[in-house]
Formats: C-alpha cells, sequence, structure tokens
C-alpha cells in the first residue's frame, strides 16, 4: 500500500512508530521504546551477534566448560575484548540512552537495571584488562547485550503484529477511483478526490470514500467496519463507507467524506487512542515495575556485600552475581504484560465492531451489574413501523399493508412513512394512488386500483358511520393500552384493517437482553416516552426496570441514583443526546450508527449499532483483565525463586547462574508473557 493510501486514511504519521506506540504516553518506565523501531533491534541483533560469537570463542570460560582450544595468534588475547567493548558500544547505547531518559524523569525501570548491569561488567572488565586482578566479564557482557537485544525485538514486533490491524484497514481503500463528469468516467488517485464529487463503483470494487448513493442498487460487505459478515443492501439516499467491498450492482456515490474525514480514519485514530490510554491494571503493573527495580537494586548491593565482604568470594565472582541479578531482575515481561494485552483487545474488539476508546471503560466492564439502554434508536430503530396487524374476515394483511402503503405513499407524516418503509422492508410491491387528499386532522383518502380507501386514526371513524369488525375493536382497546398508533384502512366505510404503528423495536434487542441477563446482569431502560409505550417495550424484551418521561437533563440523576445505591451501571446510547449520561456512568456505550464512529461521548462504540454487542463487550472485558492478571503474576512472579539463584543462594550445591543464562531466563519470561497474551486471540468475542 503507497503512501498516497496510508495518508489517505488519515493514519500515516502514526504508523511510523514502529509498531510500540501503545506504550507511548506512559510513564517513563513504559516508554522505553521511545524512538525505537522493529527494524533498529533487529539490526542490532543480528550484527551484535556476530560480533558476540568471536567474544565467547575466544573467552577463557566457554573453553574450560565446552573442553575446546581456541586458535592462538598473535594478539589473540584481545578478540575478546575487542569485540566485547564492539557489542557494547553499538547494542549497549541503546539501554543506555533509556537509562538516561528513565533518570531524567526520576523513574528508573528496566533499562536502568540493564544499563547497570553492563556498565558494571564493561567497568569491570575494562579494569582487569589494565591489570586488576582477576577474571574478565567480556563474554558474558556481549552475549549479555545480544540477548536483551533479541528480547526487546522479540517485545516490539509483537506489539507491532498486535497493532498490524490497524495498518491493514488503510490498505482496503482502493489506490485509485473513477470520477464521473458529465458522461465522462475518469480514473484518478484516490487523494485527488473532493467532497460532492460523485465516482462510479463498479460491481466487485471497493468504495474509494465515505458517501452516499445517488444512483444505482447493490450490496456491500461492510464486514471491514461492522464485523457483520452479511452483505447490506444500498439503494439511492443511503450512506455507503470507505472500503466497503461492493456486490453485484454497480453505484454512483456522491463523496461526503474523504481523508481523516472518513469512518476508516476514525476507526483507526479510536482504536490508536485506546492502545495508548491507561488503564488501572497498567497502573499495577507501573507500580509493580517500579518496585521491582528498587528490590533489583537492593538485592544487587547485598549481593555484593556478602560475596565480597562477608563471604570474602574473588571480586569476578561477586561481580558477575551482581550483574546476574540485576538482569534476571528486569521488569521486562512486566513491561510487556499489559500493553500486549491492551494491543491485541482493543485490535479484537476494533475487528469486531467495538471500538474501545478508554481502556478504563472496557477495564470497568467486567464489574457491570445493570445496563441501561436509552429506548429511542438504541433498542428501538428510532422510526415508525408497522408492529401489527389485524385485518377483517377474508383480508390478507400483506394486501392490506400493500393498500394502505399504496395510499400513504404521497403523504410526509411520519407514521405514513413508517407504513410505506414496513411495505417495503417486506417486499411488497407498492402500486401507484390516486386522486389524493389529505383530510385535516383526520387522515388521507386515495384511490388504489379503483378501490376508495381511507385512512387515518380514530379521529378519522368518528367523523363517519364506519362498520368496525369484532376482531379489530377489541385489538383497538389494546392498541391503545400500549401506547401505540392505531391506523384504521377503509372501503365503502368498512374498516378492512388496523395498523399498529409505533417506534419498532429492533429485531436484535430481545437477544440483547437474553445475553445480559445470562451474564448475570440486569437490563433497564430510558425514555422519554409515555409509561404506557415503555412499559409495552419493557413488556415484549423482558426487561427488569424502566423509566419512562424521563427529560434529557434528567438521565443523568437517574444514573447517579443508580449508582448510589451500589450498582455497577452501563449507560448505552446515542452518544450525543446521551452524552452527559454516558459520561456519568461507568461504563458508557455509544451507538455509532454506522459512519458516526467518531462519537465523543462513551468509553467504547458500537459501530453497527447491535445492542447484542453490549454484552460482547462484558466478555472481552472480563478475558482481557483475565489474561493481563496472568502475565502480571508471571512477570513478577518467577522473580521470586529467579532473583535468589541469581545472587547464588544455591552456590554451594554447583547451581550458579552466569549472566548469560539470567539473561535467557528472563528473555524466556518475556517470550511466555507474549505468548500468553496472544492466546486471547482465541476467545470467542
Amino acid at each position: 500500500m503507497g503512501k498516497e493510501r496510508e495518508g489517505h486514511a488519515g493514519h500515516d504519521s502514526r504508523q511510523d512508530r514502529g509498531g510500540h506506540g501503545a506504550h507511548a504516553g506512559r510513564s517513563a518506565g513504559h516508554d522505553k521504546h521511545a524512538g525505537h523501531s522493529v527494524e533498529m533491534f533487529r539490526k542490532r541483533f543480528w550484527l551484535s551477534l556476530a560480533m558476540t560469537v568471536p567474544a565467547v570463542i575466544w573467552s577463557e570460560h566457554p573453553q574450560m566448560i565446552l573442553g575446546y582450544e581456541a586458535p592462538e595468534f598473535v594478539g589473540s588475547w584481545l578478540i575478546a575484548p575487542l569485540f566485547g567493548t564492539a557489542v557494547f558500544l553499538y547494542g549497549g547505547t541503546v539501554f543506555l540512552r533509556g537509562a538516561v531518559s528513565e533518570l531524567g524523569s526520576r523513574l528508573p525501570g528496566m533499562m536502568t537495571l540493564i544499563s547497570l548491569a553492563i556498565m558494571v561488567a564493561f567497568v569491570w572488565s575494562v579494569a582487569v584488562l589494565l591489570g586488576v586482578p582477576g577474571e574478565g566479564l567480556w563474554w558474558e557482557l556481549a552475549t549479555l547485550v545480544t540477548i536483551m537485544l533479541l528480547g526487546h525485538w522479540i517485545e516490539m514486533r509483537s506489539v507491532g503484529q498486535a497493532r498490524g490491524a490497524l495498518k491493514e484497514l488503510a490498505k482496503l481503500l482502493p489506490d485509485t477511483a473513477v470520477r464521473v463528469r458529465g458522461d465522462t468516467l475518469e480514473e484518478v488517485p484516490v487523494t485527488e478526490l473532493s467532497e460532492n464529487d460523485v465516482v462510479l463503483v463498479r460491481p466487485g470494487g471497493a468504495v474509494p470514500a465515505d458517501g452516499k448513493v445517488v444512483e444505482g442498487k447493490s450490496s456491500l460487505n461492510e464486514a471491514m467496519i461492522s464485523g457483520e459478515s452479511r452483505p447490506v443492501k444500498k439503494s439511492e439516499g443511503e450512506e455507503v463507507i470507505a472500503g466497503t467491498v461492493n456486490g453485484e450492482g454497480s453505484l454512483r456515490v456522491r463523496v461526503t467524506g474523504i481523508g481523516d474525514k472518513t469512518t476508516l480514519a476514525g476507526m483507526m485514530r479510536l482504536v490508536e487512542d485506546a492502545q495508548a490510554s491507561r488503564s488501572g491494571v497498567q497502573d499495577l503493573a507501573d507500580r509493580a515495575a517500579f518496585l521491582l527495580t528498587v528490590v533489583a537494586l537492593g538485592a544487587g548491593s547485598m549481593t555484593l556485600i556478602v560475596w565480597l565482604l562477608i563471604i570474602g568470594a574473588e571480586t569476578a565472582f561477586s561481580i558477575a552475581r551482581v550483574v546476574t541479578v540485576l538482569v534476571i531482575a528486569c521488569p521486562h515481561a512486566l513491561g510487556l504484560a499489559v500493553p500486549l494485552v491492551v494491543a491485541i483487545s482493543t485490535t479484537i474488539g476494533a475487528k469486531g465492531g467495538l471500538l474501545v476508546r478508554r481502556r478504563r471503560g472496557l477495564e470497568e466492564a467486567r464489574k457491570l451489574d445493570l445496563v441501561v439502554f436509552d429506548k429511542t434508536g438504541t433498542l428501538t430503530m428510532g422510526e415508525f413501523r408497522v408492529v401489527s396487524i389485524r385485518t377483517a374476515p377474508g383480508v390478507e394483511r400483506d394486501e392490506a399493508l400493500r393498500l394502505a402503503a399504496a395510499a400513504e405513499r404521497e403523504s410526509e407524516h411520519p407514521v405514513a412513512r413508517g407504513i410505506v418503509r414496513s411495505a417495503e422492508d417486506k417486499g411488497v410491491d407498492i402500486p401507484r394512488a390516486t386522486d389524493f387528499e389529505a383530510l385535516s386532522g383526520r387522515g388521507i383518502r386515495a384511490t388504489v386500483e379503483g378501490r376508495k380507501l381511507l385512512l387515518g386514526g380514530p379521529a378519522l371513524l368518528r367523523g363517519i358511520d364506519a362498520i368496525v369488525p369484532e376482531n379489530i375493536g377489541e385489538a383497538t382497546d389494546e392498541v391503545a393500552r400500549r401506547g401505540q398508533a392505531a391506523i384504521f384502512l377503509l372501503q365503502d366505510e368498512s374498516v378492512m384493517a388496523l395498523f399498529a404503528v409505533a417506534d419498532a423495536i429492533r429485531p436484535e434487542s430481545r437477544e440483547a437482553v437474553e445475553r445480559l441477563h445470562q451474564a448475570g446482569i440486569e437490563v433497564a431502560m430510558l425514555t422519554g416516552d409515555s409509561k404506557a409505550v415503555a412499559g409495552a417495550v419493557a413488556e415484549d424484551l423482558g426487561i427488569d426496570i424502566f423509566f419512562a418521561e424521563v427529560l434529557p437533563e434528567e438521565k443523568v440523576r437517574k444514573i447517579e441514583s443508580l449508582k448510589r445505591q451500589g450498582k455497577r451501571v452501563a449507560m448505552v446510547g446515542d452518544g450525543v443526546n446521551d452524552a452527559p449520561a454516558l459520561v456519568t456512568a461507568d461504563v458508557g456505550v455509544a451507538i455509532g450508527a454506522g459512519t458516526d464512529v467518531a462519537v465523543e461521548a462513551g468509553d467504547v462504540v458500537l459501530v453497527r449499532s447491535d445492542p447484542r454487542d453490549v454484552a460482547r463487550i462484558v466478555t472481552l472485558s472480563h478475558a482481557t483483565y483475565r489474561k493481563m492478571l496472568q502475565n502480571l503474576w508471571w512477570a513478577a512472579g518467577y522473580n521470586i525463586v529467579a532473583i535468589p539463584l541469581a545472587a547464588g543462594v544455591l552456590a554451594a550445591w554447583g547451581v550458579i547462574l552466569q549472566p548469560a543464562v539470567g539473561a535467557i531466563l528472563m528473555s524466556a519470561s518475556t517470550v511466555i508473557v507474549a505468548i500468553n497474551a496472544q492466546l486471547l486471540r482465541r476467545i470467542e468475542v
């Protein structure tokens, strides 16, 4: 993917952080790779490894251990010091610079420990080279630096791979677009598109920019945005999203968003911000890393005092023990434990249509015991639909809906539009009406296929001597009790059908409530509608508590009241009208409404506006927190055994860890943490 495409996605500057942006902006202990890249660590590792090999071969200790004799020639005794120094100066400077940064921030961490270890080994070895009695640590120094470079390369690569899905999103945008100018089609780079341009999206092609369909019908694959694999039908007037893939039809789309204004760019920004935001567990990891640094420095000092001054061991042996303690106690795995899980979990969420804006919100979701839904646009569609039909004997429901939609097609009344949309949703062929006439305050009159029809509410019936079948009369009372609009269809003053019109419940809402109940979470609903309407919706969905006739400014007080009762509360709303309540709740969940993913309120954005995704947030929260704790226990816990071993508590029994072995154990701990974090991908969200 070229630079133009990445820039178009609003992600060019963010992608140049070496895949390690998850560490940026935290404490100095977790900003250890500022300015570093995976490629830099890779190059330094391989070159340091090449220089470490001769340092090991021509060192005395490895020859004794492995039982071989290295070739001797003039100056061969300088091979280990020369190559050890080269590795220290080339590979070790990364850690030395990091230590300067940590100390400048007054937050010593793993870079400080690594630097102290290699500095002690280097200074001692130089002293021996200049005549101080003892054995140099050149091969230990070289292997230590090389293994540490390998560990950091693995860490950065792991986090980079976890964040790689963001870069993959940028690749969804095509390089070029077909722009329509009158009768002329011209292929242009995507970067040359402007708002209000009209582009042609051919079958099988990707949509080059956010826009609105002005001509054509098709189905689009929006899985990259919503996680939903089923194609979504699009026709004139409907919005399309950059990067989605067109199906069988040809579309002409008027561009409404390009570059940083696209949905795709908004998603990428939200995911990056979430990966860089802090969490409570991250704070715990930071405190643990700092504490471990203090413990390591204390243990190193005590090790030197005990071996050198109390036991009277050789200086070289004592210093080797100190270096091993400092290396093995490095909170390297701690530094990776949380950021890697953060990167993986936010990527999993983004691919499944859950955009995490604030890490703390996702972390708190595992503690929820009450989820409060705003009704309109969340549990319901926010649009009128026919929710039930009662017909006179001998009249088919689809036939009644077909005639009613035809008669109402010319009307702009919201209820009339709801009847027409209901017919369109069912695929009913709507005929053309003639002689349309609005009856002020009562309804409409129209002729459909030669049949003179009347449509209207109860006021329409009061003006004529209508014949109402018994079953429709009974249904009228039920419709009124539920707070729904009753619309009657008449022909020749006989009522053919009764349509109950209301804000239609989303098909997914009932399952959403069931999933939360299965998770042991209560469900509540807030709405400004009447108690009758709210009660009907709550009854249909099995909602535990509902609050009706609530003004927008009162929603915050309701959330605060629930929290005062000791409940951990999530608020689910549209992210605009419900913004204060979303911020007040322990977890704010904003409905993204397709292209509106850059919602400013809330901790998590549901891209596909599916209330079932709230339960998925809870699942992801539990899995993420569990994986973080596992990593923290391992990263910190292994030091309980490793530090005493490094200090030489089992030396009397012949168990002595060399600095290089300590580096291997520390790096192995980091690898285990990385592998365990990757297992998070196995969960089904």
